[in-house]
């Protein structure tokens, strides 16, 4: 007997390999992975990407505001 649903998928896991080609599409810098919230940090433009089914989503319109530091 299995503990998931027959009608859920399992989610994609990000592909940590993925950070060496992907930049801030803002300062075209580091993106650092956090693996809690699903999201790539670009702490030096203060925004956070999130990271769907897999996907990181690089749209500004689409990223979360963070304090800088």
């Amino acid at each position: 007997m299995t503990d998931t649903h027959p009608d859920v998928a399992p989610r994609p896991a990000f592909d940590r390999h993925m950070l060496e080609a992907l930049v801030c599409p803002v300062t075209h810098g580091r993106l650092d992975y956090d693996a809690a919230r699903q999201e790539l940090v670009s702490r030096t433009a203060g925004l956070a990407f999130p990271i769907r089914d897999g996907i990181p989503i690089m749209l500004v319109g689409e990223a979360r505001q963070i304090k800088a530091g």
